[in-house]
């Protein structure tokens, strides 16, 4: 896996870009896809006719289960684990692309992406795009950093100095962003910077966009909160399938009653 660890931080002498600057805030947006694999959260949306709250289960790749608050089940993946012959027969090379934890990109000293390689990314999205953007909020920054010698070629502005702050009991990185003419969001309809000022918070552990709050432009546009509850946490494929394949969950106790002797 394409993973920071203890050896790399030795070899860069454990130097870390500070975390109020530019660059840590944009290579930070460019890491989620080698900092989890699976996440358990709520999610919602702030404007007046956004989705949720929902709850959320997501095993990368691909794997989406959704539940309203009362536990009613809005979405699950079906298919996760049918064959794929007749999409790599058919299909281009995009087809052949390895998930982005196989693939190493390039990290700068604080262990952060730097520059994304070529992979197969994506997450599962539910209602519009803005889901799926927010869990790798890539188009806040680009594949990898833009010439110094090109004024606002980055995807957006930095109104702000980063600062670190803490979102629903965990660190964060916070600052005010515009967009700039090269910002291309995943969804054109539901970006995460909207047009004038957004407020956008990424956490710092696993990359994730948990809050984006529109500044300019009335209550109507949107923005969306996210509440993690639990990082790489063990998920059964029966979470995600149509019909349960009744396996044991084997992180449970297993009771096993006994009849009592005969007299």
């Amino acid at each position: 896996m394409g993973t920071w660890d203890a050896k790399h931080r030795q070899e860069h002498g454990g130097a870390a870009t500070p975390s109020d600057s530019a660059a840590s805030f944009r290579n930070l947006c460019r890491s989620s896809p080698w900092k989890w694999q699976s996440l358990r959260f709520e999610y919602r949306e702030t404007s007046p006719d956004g989705a949720g709250p929902v709850r959320a289960w997501l095993r990368r790749p691909g794997a989406l289960r959704l539940e309203s608050m009362d536990g009613t089940l809005l979405h699950n993946t079906t298919g996760i684990n049918d064959s794929r012959d007749g999409l790599y027969i058919s299909a281009t090379r995009r087809s052949w692309l390895l998930p982005a934890h196989l693939v190493t990109p390039v990290y700068d000293d604080g262990g952060l992406v730097r520059r994304r390689p070529e992979a197969a990314y994506g997450e599962p999205s539910f209602g519009n795009s803005r889901f799926a953007a927010a869990l790798d909020p890539v188009e806040l920054a680009g594949n990898a950093p833009v010439p110094l010698e090109f004024p606002r070629a980055n995807a957006v502005e930095l109104l702000e100095p980063v600062r670190d702050v803490e979102h629903e009991g965990r660190p964060a990185r916070e600052t005010v962003v515009s967009p700039n003419p090269g910002y291309r969001p995943l969804d054109p309809e539901s970006p995460l910077c909207g047009p004038g000022r957004t407020r956008i918070r990424i956490d710092a552990g696993t990359g994730v966009c948990v809050a984006s709050e529109p500044l300019d432009g009335g209550a109507d546009l949107p923005g969306h909160w996210i509440r993690i509850l639990a990082v790489d946490e063990y998920m059964l494929d029966d979470l995600f399938v149509a019909e349960p394949v009744n396996l044991t969950d084997v992180r449970e106790h297993i009771q096993w009653p006994l009849r009592p002797n005969p007299a």
